[in-house]
């Protein structure tokens, strides 16, 4: 991966704090949900979410996702986005700390008896460019820039 795809990549990261998380329910259909996120050194990227709701019931049952940020007020034909892949799992935390490189300050998470904690952890992350993989695929592998 080039330089300036890992440049791009880490801009879009760092400005858009919505990331559209992508699971299947049980008969599997598929569901998206954005979400608010903060992310970490590892880029982890963590959210809140009610443990009753789909994508939370979803993660239980399969914890296989997909995810991803984009800006969306880009001008149409601009836009370029960020992909992952990776399981998420629900935290047994009541509280935690991300420490987010784009952020001022820690970006604190509380979790309840409704309200959860969750994680991401990304196998593969990418850009989609116009250089193809061995495959005569579009995607370009970031993970660690």
């Amino acid at each position: 991966m080039s330089g300036i795809h890992n440049k791009k990549a880490a801009e879009i990261i760092k400005k858009i704090i919505y990331i559209t998380l992508a699971s299947v329910t049980k008969d599997g259909q598929p569901w998206n949900s954005p979400l608010f996120s903060a992310y970490d050194k590892d880029l982890n990227f963590y959210w809140g979410s009610d443990w009753k709701s789909v994508h939370s019931g979803n993660i239980r049952s399969n914890n296989k996702v997909f995810c991803v940020i984009y800006d969306s007020t880009m001008a149409e034909g601009t836009g370029e986005g960020v992909y992952f892949s990776g399981k998420a799992y629900e935290l047994a935390e009541r509280e935690l700390l991300v420490d987010c490189p784009s952020r001022d300050k820690p970006v604190h998470f509380k979790s309840n008896d409704i309200l959860k904690i969750y994680k991401v952890v990304a196998d593969k992350i990418w850009m989609n460019d116009d250089e193809k993989d061995e495959n005569g695929n579009y995607v370009k592998d970031i993970k660690g820039y």
